[in-house]
């Protein structure tokens, strides 16, 4: 088991491989994020990590960015330099971002379906009602 060295790193990404995500692609997609922060020798300054579900799962693919606390949703493999723009410009270059974090809490952006509360007893109502 390896034991990284993260003194250099700026970004952590989380990448969804969840079962619905798992479903669309998110292997692929983990892989050609991998490939292209390799492809451009940014190995250690961008880690990443192959997650669970992130619970998200209309949103699928999603990936998570840290240390900005971006969540990006619907990536495919094809996406992969646009995303890796992004977390070195600091933009978003995707056009994919689902949920910014603005210092207090999550923004949703305009037209991400909002979810159900995580609450649950809420969660039990909601159930009930669908």
């Amino acid at each position: 088991m390896a034991t990284w060295d993260l003194s250099e790193t700026k970004h952590h990404v989380l990448i969804c491989n969840g079962s619905s995500c798992n479903q669309v692609g998110a292997e692929e997609l983990t892989q050609a994020i991998r490939k292209e922060i390799s492809h451009r020798e940014l190995d250690d300054t961008i880690h990443t990590t192959r997650t669970r579900c992130n619970g998200r799962c209309h949103d699928k693919c999603v990936v998570i960015a840290y240390p900005t606390g971006i969540w990006y949703k619907d990536l495919k493999p094809e996406d992969s330099p646009l995303f890796v723009d992004s977390l070195i410009t600091g933009e978003d270059c995707t056009g994919k971002v689902s949920h910014s974090f603005n210092g207090q809490g999550f923004e949703r952006a305009d037209g991400v379906v909002i979810g159900i509360p995580k609450d649950k007893e809420k969660v039990v109502k909601v159930s009930k009602i669908l």
